[in-house]
Order: structure tokens, then C-alpha cells, then sequence
């Protein structure tokens, strides 16, 4: 089934001037769009077409010299061959049929009597159900309805003084506009050294094409009422590591927002991905670490294999000196043959220059830990009165001591819990693993928990993680003990 319209096709130029687009991490933009437009005196409807489908009228702002504005709609009743055919209800339109056997046409006027799962027609005295079976059959409309637009399109009612051309700047905010940012990073382990490439992607799916735009990309949070629900998507914890620098970046920013300005004008056209560099740096100092999290007393069967990390620092001394976006880093090391291969990849937040990173790339097929829980014992009250409780040394040298926030009286019954990790190394250089010992603040309203004895110093790193750094000789294994004094 074919559609036809006697009207003249609308030119397919696009009708913006020139356009600048901003364009926030929320899939939010604001579009300004520069048109010389000829205003004649006193009233007048002023269309401006090829702005997105996606606009928010209430955001839209005109403005120029010498008119008022009266009134504004937008025109979002876009023509496709579905929207003539409902628009065509109660009105006639002409049937073309092609007999397939002799290629005979033949005409016929029907009435449009209903669109709701199919199109129903009456001809003369039958009422028919149009097929949409593959069979040569065409409907020619007379005319296209006034209400239905071949483009995106605001109209405005002006009320000008007096006529004449002059610039007239049209601004909008549109959902459909997004960017993103992606890292490429390649780790050179036995140099300690990481090559990184940025780059942004742009999406359109505005349902319009911005020509011949300049391009402000801004990293950070804007603030937005919410317009639609979101749902949260669980992560697992980020690696030990990261931390919040303090150097400002070279960049561009906009209040508490980084802008990333694109040096060239582009074309950002509609249900387009396009992407483009913002960052390259070599050499930037890099290790690898490894790390293994354990949840409170959990005892595992079998060895697990420990987190590999990657950490480097974006600071200027590092070599990047830069701002980074929130994005995802994939990560490539050479094989023996010299090829780069892809060994995992890993989210980052927005982060302040002069930061120290930590990114998860995977697991480690040679670097495993076996938690196991020895024995719990029940102990008196004097021997829980004869162990300290655990002290956190912040970075920045405030300490915490554990104490009894209790709402409730204070409990008799106290536990000792012997922890045991078996760290092995099958590889043939030596490793330091991060062993993370979790869920030791377990109840928000009592965090007094003691250590008792440990076969390595460790940290209290906050009210719920002790952390070892556990040296393991090249293919060799490390038993690493430490009791937890415990009223749960």
C-alpha cells in the first residue's frame, strides 16, 4: 500500500541560522539558533521550522529588537504516511489500483471512515478494509492538513513595530541531545606506564539534524526536576584508591561545571552517533594491584580469584593535567606478539584534576584468596574489657576510636571470631594483595569492634573495612589470620 499528496514537496533545506548547542551529561541541551528573519509591521505568525521534535516549549525564549511576542506554539504533528491517513478521517481520498496480470490502473473515491488497527473505507454503497498486503494499491490525498508538518515546527505571533529584517535569536532546552565520554588506555606493565586516549560520543535523537553547529560539551550535574522515573542500578564497591585531587584543570568551566568546547563546528545529525577526541597523553606512571573483598564471616569453598587493578593519578606531573569526564576506561596491554589486546574495562566518576585512580579491569586468573572462618566462641565479658577497641587514622590525621553508639543497653553476650585468608601467587614475579576484611560496622547503632590478634599489621579504613597488605613471593602462598572481637 503506497501514499501519495498532490501538494509540492517542502524543500528539504534546513531553515536554522547559526546554531550553537550546549550539551549537558542529563540528555539535556540548550539549542540557540541565530535566523535573519524579515518582520513586517504590526501582527504576524513567523514559523520557524527544523527545530527539534523534542523541544520544551515552555523553555523557549525569542528575542530581537523592536516586537513583542503575542503567542507561541509548536507544531509537533509531524507528516508521515500514518498521521495524513488519521488526519484523513470523514474526508475523501482517491484509490489507485494496478492490476498486476495487465498493469491496468483504475480510480476509485472513498471515504475515510475510521483508523484504529487498520483502515477502514466506505466506496459507494460497500464499506471496505484497506489491506496492507503487498498488493499494488496507492491512496492520493488531496492535500496535506494544515496541522500536519513535514518539519519540527515553532510558530510565533509577533506584534512589531516596524518592518524590516533583523537577527532574531530563537533558544530552547531539548531532551535527545546526550554525550558521553570513553577512555582508551593502554598499559605497558613492565614500563609502568599507561597511554590514554579520550573520546567524547554525541547522540542525537532529537529528531532533527543541527547543521553547521558550534558544540559545548559540559561535565557535571546539572540541576533538573525529574521528568520520568529512574531506577538505581547497583554497583559493586569501587576498588581501594580513589581519591579526590585538588589541582584545577587547564579546561574551560561554567560555575562548578567543566565545559568541554569541540574547536570546529560540526554537523550533528538526527539518529547519529559521533564521535570526537578531547584527550592524549603517554607516559602517565601506572601499576597494577590486586585486591580481595570479603564479606562479614564469609567462608568461601574454594579459592576466589583477587581483583585486578589499575592506578594511576591524572595529575599535570603524571602527564594528563586534566579534568576527566565520567565514563568507562578499557584497558589493552601487548601480547608477546606485540598486538594489543583488550584485558577489561572499567567505570570512572567525574574527577577533579590531580586525582589518584583505581579502576577494576577484571579478575586475576593466577592471584587467589580463600577466606575461611577457623571458629566462633562465645567469650565473657572481662575478656571482651581486655581487648582495645579499633582506631581509624584518616588521611588527613583525624582519628576515630570505635565506641558503643547503642540505643539499647548494653549486650552480654560477646564473640571471638577467627579469620584465616589463603593467599596464593601462581605467577612468576611477586605480588602484594589487598586483603579487605568488610562488614565489621554491621549495626549503625553499635560499631565497637576489637581486633585481637592479626599475623599482619592492618589498617582500620573505616568503621566497616581492616585492610592487610599481603606480600606473596613469586608462585608462593600467604596465610594471613586475624581474630575479631565482636558483641553480634
Amino acid at each position: 500500500m503506497g501514499f501519495l499528496c498532490s501538494a509540492a514537496a517542502v524543500s528539504a533545506q534546513n531553515a536554522q541560522g547559526d546554531v550553537s548547542v550546549t550539551i549537558y551529561n542529563n540528555n539535556l541541551a540548550l539549542v540557540q539558533d541565530v535566523r535573519q528573519v524579515s518582520l513586517p509591521a504590526g501582527k504576524s505568525r513567523q514559523e520557524f521550522p527544523d527545530v527539534s521534535a523534542q523541544i520544551r516549549p515552555e523553555t523557549v525564549t525569542l528575542s530581537g529588537d523592536g516586537f513583542g511576542i503575542v503567542e507561541q506554539n509548536f507544531d509537533y504533528d509531524l507528516l508521515s504516511p500514518a498521521a495524513l491517513m488519521e488526519k484523513a478521517v470523514g474526508q475523501s481520498v482517491t484509490l489507485l489500483r494496478t492490476n498486476p496480470a495487465t498493469g491496468a490502473e483504475t480510480r476509485e473515491r472513498a471515504t475515510v471512515l475510521a483508523v484504529n488497527g487498520g483502515v477502514v473505507l466506505r466506496i459507494g454503497e460497500r464499506i471496505e478494509v484497506l489491506r496492507d498486503d503487498g498488493l499494488p494499491v496507492r491512496v492520493i490525498f488531496d492535500s496535506i492538513p494544515p496541522n500536519l508538518r513535514a518539519r519540527p515546527t515553532l510558530s510565533v505571533s509577533v506584534d512589531t513595530q516596524a518592518a524590516g529584517a533583523r537577527p532574531l535569536t530563537l533558544s530552547y532546552l531539548t531532551p535527545g541531545l546526550g554525550w558521553k565520554s570513553d577512555y582508551v588506555a593502554l598499559f605497558d606493565e613492565k614500563a609502568g606506564k599507561l597511554d590514554v586516549q579520550g573520546w567524547i560520543t554525541l547522540t542525537n535523537n532529537t529528531g532533527t539534524t543541527f547543521s553547521n553547529a558550534k558544540a559545548l560539551l559540559v561535565a557535571g550535574s546539572v540541576g533538573a526536576i525529574q521528568r520520568s522515573p529512574t531506577y538505581s542500578r547497583g554497583n559493586s564497591a569501587r576498588p581501594r584508591g580513589n581519591t579526590a585531587g585538588t589541582e584545577s584543570g587547564g579546561g574551560e568551566q561554567l560555575g562548578d561545571l567543566h565545559v568541554y568546547p569541540i574547536a570546529d563546528r560540526t554537523t550533528i545529525a538526527n539518529a547519529q552517533t559521533k564521535q570526537v577526541s578531547f584527550l592524549d597523553a603517554s607516559g602517565v606512571p601506572a601499576r597494577k594491584g590486586y585486591e580481595f573483598r570479603n564479606g562479614w564471616l564469609n567462608t568461601a569453598d574454594e579459592p576466589v580469584s583477587a581483583a585486578s587493578i589499575l592506578k594511576f593519578s591524572n595529575a599535570r606531573a603524571a602527564g594528563i593535567g586534566e579534568a576527566l569526564p565520567a565514563g568507562t576506561v578499557r584497558v589493552y596491554m601487548r601480547d608477546s606478539r606485540g598486538q594489543a589486546q583488550f584485558i577489561g574495562e572499567s567505570d570512572i566518576p567525574h574527577t577533579p584534576g590531580g586525582s589518584q585512580l583505581a579502576i577494576r579491569t577484571g579478575d586475576a586468573f593466577d592471584v587467589k584468596v580463600q577466606p575461611v572462618l577457623v571458629k566462633r566462641e562465645e567469650i565473657t565479658v572481662a575478656t571482651w574489657n581486655s581487648y582495645t577497641s579499633w582506631r581509624v587514622t584518616y588521611r588527613d590525621g583525624k582519628t576515630e576510636q570505635s565506641v558503643n553508639t547503642a540505643l539499647y543497653s548494653t549486650p552480654d553476650r560477646f564473640w571471638r571470631n577467627q579469620m584465616k585468608y589463603v593467599v596464593t601467587n601462581a605467577r612468576p614475579v611477586p605480588v602484594t594483595v589487598d586483603v579487605i576484611q568488610s562488614g565489621l560496622g554491621r549495626w549503625w547503632w553499635w560499631r565497637d569492634l576489637r581486633v585481637g590478634e592479626e599475623s599482619i599489621p592492618g589498617v582500620q579504613d573505616s568503621a566497616d573495612e581492616r585492610r592487610w597488605e599481603v606480600p606473596v613471593p613469586a608462585n608462593g602462598k600467604v596465610e594471613l589470620t586475624a581474630t575479631f572481637i565482636t558483641p553480634w
